[in-house]
């Protein structure tokens, strides 16, 4: 019965992983959420699917993501087999902000906010879980090969960025591509293990809770303005939860080793939209 734990699963692309990862019975899903009475869905699915089981802990805190682990232990047995790290901070304000915009309006000691609060999540939110989760991952390596995805993002990519001049998002961005190397790092690490890590771009997905405000909308035409040279068959709208994670888990059921430390979007190469 494989498990699974997936990070970041109260709402949207997390809770929509535990979802169609549940939908069958033999597998066995961890939704990881800080606040369990913040996750109304997921503990509403997890009334509904004994498969589901519901985890609180921070993934900066790495006392709560040990003390998560030792629940799976004790549920799997010491194993797991898939581990989804999709919790992430997403910066909204000053998105706008490219690097130089920050002096302009005398907010250095934003810059160093924003990047300090993207790459407390974003990377190292990151490694505490996949450390917190690497004994039971090892145990499991040696009977089947195990699977450590990062969901990352398509602005993370040096390349895209070049090619749309897309130089806002700066934090949101940096942090995306910082998670890439540690990514990279781990496969390096674990080269000679049965453990592959890869990180997935989900897409553009709408995960919105509400309609956008009109500074937000702005944000979002500002967007997918910059996008649309680089993709001219592109519709200009986002995907569903749904849509981006059935591709997600199809990429991920077709990695094999020679795909370890690779970032790739979630069609399995490199087109992010």
């Amino acid at each position: 019965m494989p498990s699974y734990v997936v990070t970041g699963a109260s709402r949207g692309i997390g809770l929509e992983f535990v979802r169609q990862l549940s939908a069958s019975s033999s597998n066995t899903v961890f939704g990881l959420v800080r606040n369990k009475g913040g996750a109304r869905e997921l503990v509403g699915l997890s009334g509904e699917r004994t498969n589901v089981r519901i985890l609180e802990a921070d993934v900066t805190s790495p006392a709560s993501l040990k003390a998560a682990a030792a629940e799976v232990a004790k549920v799997t047995g010491g194993t797991l087999e898939y581990l989804i790290n999709n919790a992430a901070y997403v910066q909204m304000e000053r998105r706008e902000y490219d690097l130089v915009k920050y002096a302009e309006e005398s907010e250095e000691d934003l810059l160093e906010k924003d990047f300090n609060e993207n790459f407390k999540v974003n990377v190292v939110g990151v490694i505490h879980t996949t450390n917190a989760f690497l004994p039971l991952l090892k145990a499991a390596a040696g009977k089947s090969l195990v699977k450590v995805i990062t969901v990352s993002s398509g602005v993370g990519d040096t390349g895209l960025t070049l090619a749309a001049h897309y130089s806002a998002h700066v934090p949101y961005s940096a942090s995306k591509a910082a998670v890439n190397m540690i990514v990279a790092k781990y496969a390096a690490q674990f080269a000679q293990d049965n453990i592959i890590f890869l990180a997935i771009s989900p897409g553009l997905v709408d995960t919105a809770t509400r309609p956008p405000t009109p500074e937000e909308l702005e944000k979002i035409v500002a967007f997918i303005e910059a996008m649309k040279p680089i993709y001219p068959d592109w519709d200009g709208k986002p995907i569903t939860p749904e849509q981006s994670v059935k591709h997600v888990l199809n990429v991920i059921e077709k990695a094999d080793r020679k795909d370890t430390g690779a970032f790739l979007s979630h069609f399995g190469n490199k087109k992010w939209l």
